[in-house]
Order: C-alpha cells, then structure tokens, then sequence
C-alpha cells in the first residue's frame, strides 16, 4: 500500500501542486519479492531517503506528512514538524479498531462491516480527527487473507481520491469521540496476534473455523492446537478432515 500511494504522488505531483521531498521507510518484502519496493521507487525517482526518525528531525520547511503503514509511533516533535497536517493512512475502520492485527480480530468479531481511514496524526495511536473513511460489507465466510486485499484495495482507492484534497486543504476533522455510543472501539498490541492463533479442537465447529479464518495467512506462522501434548498446526487439509467444511 505504501508503494501505491507514493507511486501516486510522485506520477501526479504536477496535477496534484506538489512534490515529494523525502521518504522514510521499513523496506519489508513479505507477499510478493518480484515487485519493486518503495527503495526502487525512490531510486528511480531520485528521492532521498531517510534512515530514521531522528532525520525527520533534521527536514525543514515541508508541509504535510503521510504516513502509511509505518512501522514506528511517531511522537509530537515528529508529527509537529509538518506546517500544515500531519495525516496517517490507518487499515481499518476507527475508532472500531485502532493498533494492530485488526483484519484478524474483524474476523473474530463477526463483523458486518469494515473499512479503511486517513486521520490526523497525533500522539495518541491512531487516534486522531477523521478526514475520510470508506466503509464496506464483510461476507460471513471471509478469510483474514480475503479482508486484507479487499482492505489493500480500498485503501488505495481511498487514498488517490483524496490526497489531492488534503493537499488543498480541502477537509473536513471529526473527532474519534464524537462517535461514542455510536460505534465499536478497540485497541490492539501487535503481539495478542500470538494469543489467538492456539485453537482448541474442542471448541464448536463454528468458533474453531472461524478462528482459523482469522489467523490462517500464508507466509505467517499458521494458527495451531495441542493435542495429547503435541502441537500441530491448523491447516486447510486439518479443517476439511476435522470440521468438515472450507472455503
């Protein structure tokens, strides 16, 4: 998504009034190892690229700050050195689901209805205003990999239909809060992932292929069941053998 979204940017700076200065970023190849990552496109465009937080520091004079994906919490002296806005891409819908895994926790929920957001970075995680939203309906029998590229898709498309906007200056903020009452609110630790990828073979069949949906999603470590004092993990062929049933 990262890649998409700068490769936008950088395609359209002269449409769009602006150009991008510097990139920061975790270079990670998890799904695909073919396409070219975020590295090749600041190369290509001759972009420089910063190694650290600490070089935000360092950046003059720039206006707006996209995060996308990041992998580091950036703090107030970071977030404050933009002049204008300082706005993060956030793959979920909020406040439903702040943090991390929320694709996997979506699933567990049973959730209708998910979505992807851009929101105003502040200290608190992922818990800035609102600028844009997009919200879309989930089919019962969705696996995490399924919400994670329907999720992927509309991120995207969310983010080149209004980048221009932020840009302009042209948005609105509504505040987290003003959906108390009126929405879910959660927040989860990159590590409770570890914490529901044990499955119980005891479990209803129902509750152990729906925690398998939510947690089986190849190249990461399967979800898994001890039995008789062994591990073994939950795979495809374990589900249709023992519960009869899979997508």
């Amino acid at each position: 998504v990262g890649l998409e979204c700068l490769n936008f940017l950088l395609e359209n700076s002269g449409r769009l009034g602006a150009g991008v200065k510097y990139v920061l970023f975790n270079d990670r190849k998890i799904f695909n190892s073919n396409q070219p990552s975020v590295f090749d496109l600041c190369e290509k465009y001759d972009i420089p690229f910063l190694s650290s937080l600490d070089d935000l520091l360092e950046i003059k004079n720039f206006d707006i700050l996209v995060s996308v994906q990041f992998n580091r919490i950036l703090k107030l002296n970071h977030i404050s050195k933009a002049n204008q806005i300082a706005v993060n891409l956030h793959m979920a819908p909020l406040p439903d689901y702040r943090g991390c895994n929320q694709f996997s926790f979506a699933i567990i929920d049973g959730v209708k209805e998910f979505g992807t957001t851009i929101h105003r970075l502040e200290e608190k995680i992922d818990g800035g205003d609102i600028l844009f939203e997009k919200r879309f309906p989930v089919p019962d029998d969705f696996t995490v990999s399924a919400l994670y590229e329907k999720t992927l898709l509309e991120s995207i498309l969310l983010f080149k239909k209004n980048i221009g906007n932020i840009i302009s200056g042209i948005y609105s903020l509504t505040p987290q809060k003003s959906f108390t009452g009126k929405r879910k609110s959660s927040f989860h630790f990159r590590n409770e992932i570890n914490l529901i990828r044990e499955i119980n073979p005891g479990w209803e069949k129902e509750k152990i292929y729906r925690f398998f949906r939510a947690t089986y999603f190849p190249p990461f470590p399967p979800p898994f069941a001890v039995v008789n004092g062994n591990k073994i993990d939950i795979t495809p062929e374990w589900i249709r053998e023992n519960i009869g049933f899979i997508n």
